[in-house]
């Protein structure tokens, strides 16, 4: 049945999608930690980093719902060009936040023609610095849910993706900021007790975000029966 997509900001549920990660991590932990590991194998190849991310979205989502999978799915480029794509606007974004700041080294550095720091310089740079943080983790979260929009319903065109993610994270911004920065704390727990260890609760990263983004798209999500009934109510 074909479904149809109703933008909207969502009801964001910090507390179940970390509970469900770590069910999800207890239920098949050797599968997962294989495609995990292999993930990890895929991101060494040049652009392929963001590809896997989302192959491993995608085999969350079939182990989720019982159906067929292999942690050998990880390696799938079918998604490739939307992900590369993405990863040049991100690549292009980084260089243009990078240019005023160049710009203002190589006037200062005419200026004062010494090696000797330039005042002018550290004023510009302290602001600027601040202002270049809080764009680069506005435009992260604005661009949330990206990767899912391309893996779990397929939507290749990136400017489509990014203006639902925009609608979808209205308002949420700081659950979504929160919510990453736990997952991110509970994932590098097994730094803690044993460096390696690491690679054993990473994979929860990936689980908590696949329940924030499985849920998001559900609530946004409307059958092809419920889209008709909806034009015939007009």
């Amino acid at each position: 049945m074909k479904t149809f997509l109703a933008p909207k900001p969502i009801n964001f549920k910090i507390g179940e999608y970390i509970n469900k990660g770590i069910e999800l991590l207890k239920k098949d932990f050797v599968n997962i930690f294989v495609a995990f590991l292999l993930c990890c194998l895929m991101s060494i190849i040049p652009f392929c980093a963001a590809v896997a991310m989302g192959n491993m979205y995608k085999y969350l989502g079939k182990l989720n719902k019982n159906q067929q999978a292999s942690p050998g799915d990880i390696f799938d480029f079918k998604d490739f060009m939307p992900y590369f794509i993405l990863q040049l606007i991100i690549l292009g974004g980084f260089l243009l936040l990078y240019i005023p700041l160049i710009i203002v080294m190589v006037v200062t550095g005419a200026i004062s023609g010494n090696d000797q720091g330039n005042p002018l310089l550290v004023l510009f740079m302290i602001p600027y610095l601040f202002i270049m943080i809080a764009a680069i983790y506005y435009f992260a979260l604005k661009a949330f849910y990206i990767a899912p929009l391309i893996s779990l319903k397929g939507i290749t065109d990136i400017k489509e993706a990014w203006n639902i993610s925009k609608v979808m994270t209205k308002g949420n911004l700081l659950s979504i900021f929160l919510f990453s920065l736990i997952v991110s704390i509970l994932s590098q727990v097994g730094f803690l007790a044993c460096g390696i260890g690491v690679f054993l609760t990473l994979p929860f990263l990936y689980t908590a975000n696949y329940f924030a983004y499985e849920d998001a798209i559900q609530q946004i999500e409307h059958d092809e029966i419920t889209e008709i009934g909806s034009k015939n109510e007009f």
